[in-house]
């Protein structure tokens, strides 16, 4: 569950006189509803006799493992499509297009039969209707797709439009096959109750040959009527069929076509077929007779495939043009009158009229997320299909559908990250989206921050950089990781809080005499100027190290300048003055006689500080023992150093 970013305000619905309310509280894509009861305060009890808080989903969808695939998978072919080229012509485009959008309709059907099989393998009813639910939208939708690649992104011209949209059918009316080879697999397949309703069916869907081939199982049982058979194989085999590629022009297709036509209406005035019931039924159909197909509704199941049949057998050479008037009266004839159009039926119809806007108004408000919009209207946009078309509130339609689709992903704890590249390709307003959506990603560990870091540092978002390395050094501070805080602090360039970790960095030192994180300390390289403390920090770890190599001299010079230069802190000067003793001690001189005086002035500028200041009622008197203890043995030690290093100085002159 998303966390709400701030405290909700409650709006209250009054409930059923009981006292009750309902509250709601906003979250980045989720809304909280929970019940609540007014006292005679008038103030809102929150939890008092509460037994439920329920999560409400703008989109449910995306957490279903399964459709989960269906985004993974059509991400990837969404960048693909952003990086075809805008200066390529059109014609060398449309194959590519088409390649995309098969791609696209080859996930929802993966994602579709994986959904069906889960569906059937499970024992949960719930589920199953669950599972079975989004089967029949993956349905709907991948038709609405096929259509709209046929008649928007393909644009089929005349003759060949028609072998798209039969192609279309049979994807969508698969169950012919398997009532075929239920028939096949039967003993007496001539003889089986569903055999007549088979051969029908592939006449339909202008499944001649396999039509041929069952008519031929029924032939070998009746020899009597042989002759009439061969006259339906006849005819059957000779109905021309359009070759886009062949060498036939549609006009002279068209006139062939006529004639085998006027061979059906001669056959059906002779009475060839009139002593069988079926071979004349087919004989209708390939005549194309209204009436007829009206008859076998249940074979056709949809209007839009009794468009195709009725186009297959009347006007095989029908245009884009003219498909909106046989597609309007195809569904006037179908569908009862009485009835008023499934949501479905009104977005294949303005599909036929080549009313894209419409069709995506359509889906918007049918289906129950933005995918399928989303990626359709991208992809349309890519054709150069939606340019008049932009909104009144500033993006164009492709942009506004897109941002919706992202939005919501970036509500999931994992799909956030492909929202990323939608937003990315949204010019107009992508990037101010991305901006408010990111800072809404609960950083729930350092592996996730740094992804969403990763992804703010590429895009130049140096706000959200600064907010992000902030919480997550705020949380490593509370958690006591003094490395993590600063690492983090760093990348964020804050100077006060880079001083205030320095300053727990030292407190620690003080403490227990050794440094914690030294890989990192000792890697600050110009990340330590960041701050004047952390500069410190880095110079005294510094010291620290030539110290324990044994490069007194340098040590001692360093320091040295860390009190002249004032970058320690007063604080801890006396604790470099005692890091000092050791080096006094030597037998070799390190520190020169003027070194020396600097020592002791520092020394004298720190006492006497301490002597002005009044005395704390809360230090021990142990405590002011030590320092004062201290502060002997550095004078006594400077004083030596600096006699010896006098002698020293002035033999070598000598």
């Amino acid at each position: 569950m998303e966390e709400v970013d701030v405290e909700p305000t409650t709006t209250s619905i009054p409930a059923a006189g009981d006292g009750k309310h309902l509250g709601f509280a906003w979250g980045p894509g989720d809304i909280l509803v929970y019940e609540t009861v007014f006292k005679a305060s008038g103030k809102c009890a929150k939890g008092s006799g509460c037994s439920f808080i329920h999560e409400v989903r703008k989109d449910e969808d995306i957490y279903s493992p399964i459709l989960r695939k269906l985004f993974n998978e059509s991400h990837h072919i969404f960048v693909g499509l952003q990086t075809i080229r805008e200066d390529l012509p059109s014609k060398n485009k449309k194959p590519q297009f088409v390649s995309i959008s098969k791609n696209y309709r080859s996930v929802i059907r993966a994602c579709m039969e994986e959904l069906q099989q889960v569906a059937v393998s499970t024992q949960d009813a719930e589920l199953a209707t669950q599972y079975g639910n989004q089967v029949s939208i993956l349905l709907a939708i991948e038709l609405i797709w096929n259509l709209c690649e046929v008649l928007f992104i393909d644009a089929a011209p005349a003759g060949s439009l028609l072998l798209h949209l039969l192609d279309w059918v049979r994807l969508h009316k698969a169950d012919v096959d398997e009532k075929a080879r239920e028939v096949l697999q039967s003993e007496s397949p001539a003889e089986h109750h569903s055999y007549w309703d088979v051969v029908v069916s592939y006449v339909l869907q202008g499944k001649l040959d396999e039509a041929r081939q069952m008519l031929v199982k029924q032939a070998t049982l009746q020899p009597a009527a042989r002759s009439m058979y061969k006259l339906m194989d006849n005819l059957l085999s000779k109905m021309p069929i359009y070759n886009p590629g062949g060498t036939l022009t549609l006009t002279e297709f068209d006139v062939k076509w006529r004639h085998w036509h006027e061979e059906v209406n001669c056959c059906l005035l002779d009475n060839s077929f009139a002593s069988n019931l079926h071979l004349e039924l087919i004989c209708k159909i390939l005549a194309g007779d209204e009436d007829t197909l009206l008859e076998h509704k249940e074979l056709l199941s949809t209007w839009y495939h009794f468009l195709v049949t009725r186009l297959l057998f009347s006007h095989p050479t029908v245009k884009p043009t003219e498909l909106h008037y046989y597609a309007q009266s195809c569904m006037a004839m179908f569908l009862d009158s009485r009835s008023v159009p499934e949501p479905l039926d009104s977005i294949l119809l303005a599909a036929f009229e080549f009313d894209i806007h419409q069709v995506i108004k359509d889906c918007s408000i049918a289906l129950n997320n933005w995918w399928f919009v989303a990626h359709l209207t991208d992809l349309l946009d890519h054709c150069k299909l939606l340019q008049s078309h932009n909104l009144h509130f500033g993006s164009n339609l492709r942009e506004f559908l897109l941002l919706e689709y992202a939005s919501g992903l970036f509500t999931h704890h994992s799909l956030w990250q492909l929202a990323v590249d939608y937003f990315d390709h949204c010019p107009e307003f992508g990037r101010v989206y991305l901006e408010l959506q990111i800072e809404r990603v609960p950083l729930d560990t350092e592996r996730k921050a740094l992804k969403v870091l990763r992804i703010c540092e590429q895009r130049q978002m140096s706000e959200q950089v600064r907010s992000i390395c902030k919480i997550m050094a705020k949380r490593a501070l509370r958690n006591n990781r003094l490395g993590s805080a600063l690492s983090w602090s760093i990348r964020a360039k804050d100077a006060a809080f880079a001083t205030l970790i320095s300053e727990r960095f030292l407190q620690d030192y003080c403490a227990r005499g050794t440094f914690s994180d030294l890989d990192l300390i000792d890697n600050l390289g110009p990340a330590m100027l960041l701050s004047d403390r952390l500069t410190f920090l880095g110079k005294y770890r510094e010291f620290h190290k030539m110290y324990g190599e044994k490069r007194f001299t340098e040590a001692a010079k360093l320091l040295l300048s860390l009190m002249t230069a004032k970058i320690a802190p007063r604080s801890f000067w006396m604790t470099l003055l005692t890091d000092a003793l050791p080096l006094l001690e030597q037998k070799e001189v390190i520190f020169s006689a003027d070194q020396t005086h600097e020592l002791m002035f520092c020394l004298e500028e720190l006492t006497s500080s301490v002597r002005t200041a009044a005395p704390s009622p809360e230090r021990p008197m142990q405590e002011e023992d030590i320092e004062l203890t201290k502060v002997e043995l550095l004078r006594l030690a400077l004083a030596r150093n600096l006699a010896m290093a006098i002698v020293k100085e002035g033999t070598v002159e000598a």
